[in-house]
């Protein structure tokens, strides 16, 4: 069973930064892909960023050149760096675990969210 801590959340006005993390616990954190997931009030969740075990990164157009995901695979963690946060950022945020199974098969895996608020 995977286990993903998400902290660094806030209120923070926009033009303002915040790095998320991410703390992955119960499986082999370096063959996980990893991303960061958003969801506002009335929205469906949307893809943020994503990371994958080959460091591979991809972003969603609306976040590109101002957020930038990293891993640490020493310490099972995942970041998201936030610059130049805008209030249309505001959201509860999720981490998610890609994680391999045996025979080619995936599962995923998400943590309880973090809020991310950004006053005008």
């Amino acid at each position: 069973q995977v286990q993903l801590v998400e902290s660094g959340g806030g209120l923070v006005q926009a033009g303002g930064s915040l790095r998320l993390s991410c703390a992955a616990s119960g499986s082999i954190f370096s063959r996980n892909d990893m991303g960061w997931y958003r969801q506002a009030p009335g929205k469906q969740r949307e893809l943020v960023a994503t990371i994958t075990s080959g460091g591979s990164t991809n972003y969603a157009d609306s976040v590109k050149g101002r957020f930038t995901i990293s891993r640490d695979n020493a310490k099972n963690t995942v970041y998201l760096q936030m610059n130049s946060l805008k209030p249309e950022d505001t959201a509860v945020y999720y981490c998610n675990a890609d994680v391999p199974l045996r025979l080619g098969l995936r599962t995923n895996y998400w943590g309880q969210g973090t809020q991310v608020t950004v006053s005008s």
